[in-house]
């Protein structure tokens, strides 16, 4: 385990606040609530059969690489910021700043632009009807948002059960959904799928890569509060293989029960997954609209847990990038001395993610539309994050060789290196598609009906999405010139290009030299 002493004196000073309070039950539950992520699994199935081939083939391609090349990492330089420190020892700040501001931003938009929007939907339907656009849509939005907010506010020792209470949850559903469904089709009969249903297309390609890249990146975003690890060296390589394995099946499964029991054309975004529960549900006859209410508080439950989760992980990044002197300097960097939280931070999450709910109820077009469009923008700022983490952790493994690595994929250099560009050609490929759905469809003369799949126009989209990117770059833009002053002060002899790694005492033990 190491510590980068190039970090700025604000950065250092603020470490000294942090409270070391999760175990690797702890990881493993926090990792699983924010990744594994059940509200896009409607999504997904709507292509259909093949949606099975493609998971299992990007479980097979990418996930095993990646999750490789993270375990890696996360157990070796384990300062709190995670992927902000690793980009900044590998390529320098300004890199940093904007891949930590890419990461950040989608879990407020992703928030208040779609799990709102699929929470309220959801209650709507089950449990008490809501009606769109009404105050009571509002306040319930607002109130989701805020709770997630609160939950990263408060202690990590306290703020952690709700994760974890909300991880273990969204477990359960699933395995109870999957156990409804066997029963179901004994007694009802399944959708009748041949082989060649599972049959992969280019269409199916093109619009599920990016949907299954969002779905199973993230493992390793538990590092971003690795300082308050008690022993992320050992807990991190072991959680990320666990949480791999557990999500790889909290999507195989689910998806092909959802086939077996929901006609194709009946699967929607937004309501897919609760299509498919109402289905099987019906077996228990009267008792079914009550099973169905409990289900649904149940799911909303995990979807603010899973909110939760991404602030918890992703603001401690950030508040660690402004302590460094990369966004608005010295007044975002700041833990909070008794809670050990970066409220600041976790403050302005939730005034992104409530002006982005905002702006997503203005849109035209039906929830699920504007669901899905949030989706993919959500999704783009997430991909594009990664196509500068990846580089990093790849180049970390040769610029800082000499390091010990509690865990070390068993490959040489080179290798380690193809399975980083295999990963990056993936998210490449994910990103160009989230951004500018309907291209390549076009370029391999594959049929794509822009307004019957967005429910907007091309036009509205793109303005939304690139206006989206636009305005995330000039707030990084405005925030690393505003540290500034935290860069310079305190620590000045400072080098981006080649930070300085400080042996803890068992790498000395073991006769290291920094």
């Amino acid at each position: 385990m190491h510590n980068d002493a190039s970090s700025t004196q604000l950065a250092q000073d603020q470490t000294q606040h942090l409270q070391k309070s999760l175990g690797r039950l702890d990881i493993l539950l926090l990792v699983v609530a924010a990744v594994v992520s059940i509200e896009i699994l409607g999504s997904v199935s709507g292509f259909g059969a093949e949606t099975f081939t493609w998971t299992f083939i990007l479980a097979i391609t990418f996930m095993i690489p990646y999750g490789l090349i993270f375990a890696e990492t996360g157990g070796t330089f384990t300062e709190e910021g995670g992927v902000y420190v690793w980009t900044r020892m590998a390529f320098g700040r300004v890199v940093a700043a904007i891949a930590a501001l890419l990461t950040w931003v989608t879990q407020p938009v992703w928030v208040g632009g779609a799990m709102a929007f699929v929470a309220v939907e959801t209650w709507s339907e089950y449990v008490s009807a809501i009606e769109a656009g009404s105050v009571w849509d509002y306040l319930f939005k607002l109130a989701f948002i805020w709770i997630t907010v609160t939950s990263a506010i408060i202690s990590l020792k306290h703020g952690k059960w709700l994760p974890s209470l909300g991880a273990i949850l969204k477990l359960a559903f699933l395995v109870f959904f999957l156990v409804v469904t066997l029963i179901y089709g004994f007694v009802n009969g399944f959708n009748g799928l041949s082989f060649g249903d599972f049959s992969p297309t280019l269409g199916g390609f093109l619009g599920l890569t990016p949907l299954l890249l969002f779905s199973f990146l993230g493992f390793e975003s538990g590092n971003s509060a690795a300082g308050e690890m008690k022993n992320p060296a050992k807990d991190v390589p072991i959680s990320i293989a666990r949480t791999s394995i557990l999500a790889a099946c909290s999507y195989l499964l689910p998806v092909l029960a959802i086939l077996l029991v929901v006609p194709l054309d009946q699967i929607t975004g937004i309501g897919g997954l609760f299509g498919a529960v109402e289905q099987v549900f019906s077996i228990f006859g009267a008792g079914a609209p009550a099973m169905l209410a409990i289900a649904a508080v149940v799911f909303c439950f995990v979807l603010v847990s899973q909110g939760g989760a991404w602030m918890i992980i992703s603001d401690r990044m950030q508040a660690m990038a402004a302590a460094d002197g990369s966004f608005f300097g010295g007044y975002f960097g700041r833990f909070n001395p008794k809670l050990g939280t970066p409220m600041r931070v976790n403050t302005l999450s939730g005034v992104v993610a409530t002006v982005f709910m905002l702006v997503a109820m203005q849109l035209s077009g039906s929830s699920g539309a504007i669901f899905g469009i949030v989706l993919t923008i959500s999704i783009s700022t997430f991909l594009l994050s990664y196509l500068i983490a990846i580089p990093a952790a790849v180049r970390l493994r040769t610029k800082f060789s000499e390091v010990p690595r509690p865990f070390r994929v068993p490959v040489s250099d080179p290798i380690f290196k193809v399975l980083g560009s295999i990963c990056f050609a993936w998210i490449l490929l994910g990103s160009w598609v989230a951004l500018f759905p309907g291209t390549l469809e076009a370029v391999f003369s594959v049929e794509y009906d822009f307004e019957g799949i967005w429910g907007v126009s091309q036009l509205e989209y793109e303005l939304f999405a690139l206006g989206t990117l636009a305005v995330i770059l000039a707030l990084g833009i405005a925030g690393y010139l505003r540290g500034g002053k935290v860069r310079r002060a305190g620590n000045t002899a400072i080098d981006d290009k080649a930070p300085v790694i400080v042996q803890e005492q068992r790498g000395q033990e073991q006769g290291v030299r920094p």
